[in-house]
């Protein structure tokens, strides 16, 4: 019986594991020595001089003033020496005399609801409007009919006070152009400008056609920062343009409102003075005074330094306050705010 004899094959060979080979790490960046602060001058020397002129100005005209702030905490007396620097240091230390006297005058609280009353209505009626003539604007196609429209808007910013005050007796007083035509049609004139149970829309109207046009610059600037394609994704998905307006240049423009929103606070006690300072007198007291023009008569026409320095260091003390409460809610809100806390 024979078998089948073979012959054996070549042993199959298991293949070795292949040990992958290490990449070579990077080597780590050398460390950097921080710049002295004299090779950081000489780097940015450009850029400090261009800021000097506003440091100064502001060192001169803002910061340097605030030491003046000691006289609410004093009997201020002028004549206690030869200039004002001696009669500060001369004047006895009252501490919160001022202030209690502030807040038992009637005339303070007067002062302090109109400012907070036309702030209110200000900030609920005519903030939103830069915001819709900034859309409108950014919707012209024709660039020629969008400059002349922003150059007329934008012109009455660059108008004092005065003149804005005058062109309002000269079309509404009661010597105005609207008296005027209405005498002459046999109907009894109205005299607007002199008018108290009006006058906070006409400060308001005043302050937005002087200051509407202006307003726009900070939001149209907003809207070309807008992605294009984000428009054109929403109109390929059927989106009209009110949802297009709802959905994509709302969001786009809601940080900028939201730090407008901020700055505005910051600044409700503070309305102006020149615009009602004019206007005073024709409608009173009791309708015009706002805590600027209190601070000016107190301080300045009856020279009760100490009230009235009392009063301007309590309107900066709360505008202070309300900026950081307004700030700490937009960053709850997920918004970036004036500032961030390190």
């Amino acid at each position: 019986m024979t078998g089948k004899t073979g012959v054996a094959g070549p042993a199959q060979a298991r293949p070795l594991p292949v040990q992958a080979t290490p990449e070579p790490q990077a080597a780590p960046p050398p460390a950097r020595r921080g710049m002295t602060l004299r090779a950081k001058f000489h780097r940015d020397r450009a850029l400090l001089l261009m800021t000097v002129p506003a440091v100064l100005l502001l060192t001169v005209f803002h910061y340097l003033p605030l030491l003046g702030n000691v006289v609410a905490f004093m009997d201020y007396d002028q004549w206690a020496g030869d200039s004002a620097v001696e009669a500060i240091v001369n004047s006895p230390f009252i501490g919160f005399t001022n202030f209690a006297e502030l807040f038992e005058d009637s005339q303070f609280w007067d002062a302090l609801r109109n400012t907070l009353t036309l702030t209110a209505f200000q900030l609920v009626f005519f903030f939103p409007l830069p915001i819709a003539l900034a859309i409108l604007l950014n919707s012209v196609l024709s660039p020629r009919l969008r400059g002349f429209i922003q150059t007329v808007v934008y012109l009455p910013h660059f108008f004092s006070w005065v003149l804005v005050v005058t062109f309002f007796v000269q079309m509404l007083g009661g010597a105005g152009l609207l008296a005027t035509v209405l005498r002459d049609n046999g109907m009894e004139p109205w005299n607007i400008m002199g008018n108290p149970d009006t006058f906070i829309l006409l400060v308001s109207t005043q302050g937005l056609w002087k200051d509407v046009g202006w307003g726009t610059i900070i939001f149209l600037a907003a809207l070309t920062a807008i992605d294009q394609s984000l428009y054109e994704a929403a109109a390929s998905d059927g989106a009209t343009r009110w949802r297009r307006l709802w959905h994509v240049t709302l969001p786009g423009l809601r940080p900028v409102v939201v730090l407008l929103l901020i700055l505005q606070l910051g600044n409700a006690l503070t309305v102006g003075f020149e615009q009602f300072y004019l206007q005073r007198e024709a409608v009173g007291r009791q309708a015009a005074e706002v805590l600027d023009t209190y601070v000016y008569y107190l301080g300045l026409a009856t020279q009760d330094y100490g009230v009235g320095t009392a009063a301007g260091l309590f309107k900066a003390v709360i505008g202070l306050f309300l900026i950081l409460i307004a700030n700490r809610l937009a960053r709850r809100f997920g918004e970036e705010g004036v500032f961030v806390r390190s």
